[in-house]
């Protein structure tokens, strides 16, 4: 059950693509500055494996575009994603719908291995379903993040990229994370109020599990109940 209307929700994803085109464009100018020193491009899916974590925010992107992609391209990639949730499941049984990260004891969903080696579910020969959807994760993955100010917000990137320069210290790199990062805090809590009658600043997934939540089937106002309850102390 959603609380607000869809026309709100939709209002907002509106405004989270707007950033994100612009964290796109921040990405293309990187490309184009530094062309064969970095290697993220079409085609390449090297970093698309494993188990992402991505907001409720870009649940919806994702299930925005999955729900424009023809049924028995669907199917199969909703094939993978349960086959990915039994395995989480048989870890966490109390993992159900929606598939939140959160209420999981001592925040186990933080130590996923990162040598993990399973595509994600919208992989289909190297190349994403829903590239003009895809979370922002996926978007800043690959360069470093570093603010105008100088401050660190990833502390890595694709080892495919700058193979052989310290890529930290290039200014040109750099651009405003912090911004960004707030304005995404802002969407998501204007997105989680209109989505459950309240405003939370964190709602994780998976990105498979996000394939698999039926929005319109929740109870959307007992998922915040929950949620507070099990950050109350005591």
């Amino acid at each position: 059950m959603i609380l607000s209307s869809r026309r709100d929700l939709e209002a907002v994803l509106g405004d989270y693509l707007a950033l994100l085109k612009e964290l796109d464009c921040w990405f293309a100018r990187c490309s184009t500055r530094f062309g064969s020193l970095i290697a993220c491009g079409a085609g390449c899916s090297a970093c698309c494996r494993g188990l992402f974590d991505i907001t409720l925010l870009d649940a919806w992107l994702l299930k925005t575009g999955f729900d424009r992609l023809p049924a028995d391209v669907r199917s199969a990639a909703e094939a993978k994603s349960r086959a990915r949730l039994r395995e989480l499941q048989a870890a966490w049984p109390d993992f159900q719908a929606p598939y939140l990260l959160n209420g999981l004891p001592d925040e186990e969903w933080t130590e996923m291995p990162e040598e993990d080696p399973t595509p994600c579910p919208l992989l289909v020969d190297g190349r994403c379903l829903v590239y003009s959807f895809r979370p922002m994760i996926c978007r800043l993955h690959g360069l470093p993040n570093i603010d105008h100010s100088g401050e660190d917000f990833a502390g890595s990137w694709c080892t495919l990229n700058f193979r052989d320069t310290q890529p930290l210290e290039i200014a040109e790199l750099r651009w405003s994370f912090r911004r960004t990062f707030e304005r995404e805090l802002q969407l998501f809590r204007k997105f989680s109020a209109h989505l459950t009658g309240t405003t939370l600043n964190e709602a994780d997934t998976f990105i498979p599990t996000a394939l698999l939540i039926d929005f319109a089937a929740i109870d959307w106002a007992a998922v915040a109940r929950n949620l507070s309850r099990s950050r109350s102390p005591g």
